[in-house]
C-alpha cells in the first residue's frame, strides 16, 4: 500500500535547477516517491544542462526546462510551461533566488522548502512549509530529509541514471575502439576555479596512468572556455597525450563515465555521476568539505582530503570554504589512490561495452 503522505501528493513538482551534482543528489527523492506509489506524477523543473541527467529517468514523468539565463523571457516561458499543471505539492530543494519563480508558478497549495536558516535570497518566504532546523549534513542527507518531513520512510538511496538503448550502443562502439585498458576519465575543472587542482600536476598523473597502469586516459568536462583552457594545459603538460572528450552533451558525458574503470575529479558533477553509476572515483578535495559534498556511500577510501585539518575529525557540518588547500594535493597522493582502486576494486564487466549504465 502507498504511504499516506503529510499532504495530498498525486502530482508533485520538484524544483532543483542546478548544479549537475545537486540534481544527481535529488534523484533518490524522486525514486522513493515513485517506488512508494507509481501513480504519483513527478515533474522536475531544471536548467538545460543538468536537465539532461533526467532524460529517460524512470521516476521522472516530465522535465520542465527553465532557461533562467533568458531573464524575464525565461520566466514567461516557464509560466506558460507550468500553466494548468495543477500540482498538489512542490518540493523546493534549492537554496537560492532562482528557485522562487518555479516554486510560485507551480501553483501548488503546499510548497515545502529547506530550513529557513539554510536558504538565501528570501527563498523561505515563498514556501509555506519548511524542514525543521538542524545542522548541515551531507547534501544527500539534506535532500532525504524531505522524505522524513513528508512521512515517507527512507529506503536505501538509489540514483538510476539511465542511458537509452541508442546511447548504450554508442557507448559500446566507442569503448570497443579503445585498445589499452583500463580506461580512466579525468575531469580537470569545476564551476569554481578555487575547487580545481593544478593542471600541470594532472599532466604527471596522466603520464603515470599510461606508463604504470597501461591506461587510456580521457579528459572529460563541459564546453566552457575555462574548462577547455585547463584541459589544454593538461594536454601540454602530459608526455602521453590523453583523449580530448570535453563537450556540451551531458548525456555523452554520462556514457563516457559509465564506460570508465575510474574517474578522477574535483568537487564537480562528474564525481557525483560516477558515484551514482558505481564507477570508482578519486575525489580531490581541499576547498570544500568532502564529508558534505563528496561521494555519499561508496569510494570514501579514495577521497584525498586536504580540507580537514590533522587535529579535526571529519565533520559534514563545516560549510566554510578553505582557501589554498587544493595546492596541498601532490601527484603521489593521487597515484596512491589510483593504486588503491585497482588493488581493491574489481573490474565491472569483462569489457567496457558490457558495463551496466
Amino acid at each position: 500500500m502507498p504511504t499516506e503522505l503529510r499532504f495530498a501528493d498525486g502530482r508533485i513538482c520538484m524544483v532543483l535547477l542546478t548544479g549537475i551534482g545537486d540534481v544527481v543528489h535529488g534523484l533518490p527523492v524522486a525514486n522513493a516517491l515513485k517506488d512508494d506509489d507509481p501513480s504519483r506524477y513527478i515533474a522536475w523543473v531544471c536548467e538545460p544542462a543538468p536537465a539532461q541527467v533526467l532524460e529517460a529517468h524512470p521516476s521522472v514523468d516530465e522535465v520542465i526546462v527553465f532557461r533562467k539565463s533568458r531573464g524575464f523571457r525565461g520566466v514567461a516561458e516557464l509560466w506558460r510551461a507550468l500553466g494548468g499543471r495543477r500540482f498538489n505539492l512542490t518540493l523546493n530543494l534549492q537554496r537560492y533566488f532562482k528557485s522562487i519563480a518555479p516554486t510560485v508558478l507551480s501553483g501548488a497549495p503546499h510548497r515545502v522548502g529547506m530550513d529557513p536558516a539554510k536558504v538565501r535570497d528570501g527563498v523561505a518566504f515563498f514556501c509555506n512549509h519548511h524542514l525543521p532546523p538542524g545542522p548541515w549534513r551531507h547534501t544527500q542527507d539534506l535532500f532525504l530529509e524531505f522524505l522524513d518531513f513528508l512521512g515517507l520512510p527512507r529506503p536505501a538511496p538509489s540514483w538510476r541514471i539511465t542511458l537509452t538503448e541508442a546511447e548504450q550502443r554508442e557507448r559500446t562502439e566507442y569503448f570497443a575502439r579503445i585498445d589499452r585498458q583500463p580506461v580512466v576519465s579525468v575531469a580537470v575543472s569545476s564551476a569554481n576555479p578555487k575547487k580545481d587542482w593544478v593542471p600541470e600536476r594532472y599532466g604527471h598523473v596522466v603520464d603515470a596512468l599510461a606508463a604504470d597502469f597501461g591506461a587510456t586516459v580521457l579528459l572529460i568536462g563541459g564546453p566552457a572556455a575555462r574548462e577547455r583552457a585547463a584541459a589544454a594545459a593538461v594536454m601540454e603538460a602530459a608526455r602521453t597525450p590523453p583523449r580530448w572528450e570535453l563537450g556540451d552533451s551531458v548525456r555523452r558525458l554520462i556514457g563516457l563515465i559509465a564506460g570508465s574503470d575510474l574517474v578522477i575529479s574535483p568537487d564537480t558533477g562528474p564525481l557525483h555521476i560516477a558515484h551514482a553509476l558505481e564507477v570508482p572515483v578519486v575525489g580531490l578535495y581541499g576547498h570544500t568539505n568532502p564529508w558534505r559534498t563528496g561521494p555519499y556511500l561508496r569510494y570514501r577510501d579514495l577521497i584525498i582530503d586536504r580540507y580537514t585539518n590533522a587535529d579535526e575529525a571529519p565533520d559534514p557540518s563545516r560549510t566554510e570554504p578553505r582557501h589554498g588547500r587544493m595546492e596541498r594535493i601532490q601527484v603521489a597522493d593521487v597515484l596512491d589512490k589510483v593504486e588503491r582502486r585497482f588493488r581493491g576494486y574489481g573490474r565491472r564487466g569483462a569489457a567496457a561495452g558490457e558495463r551496466a549504465p
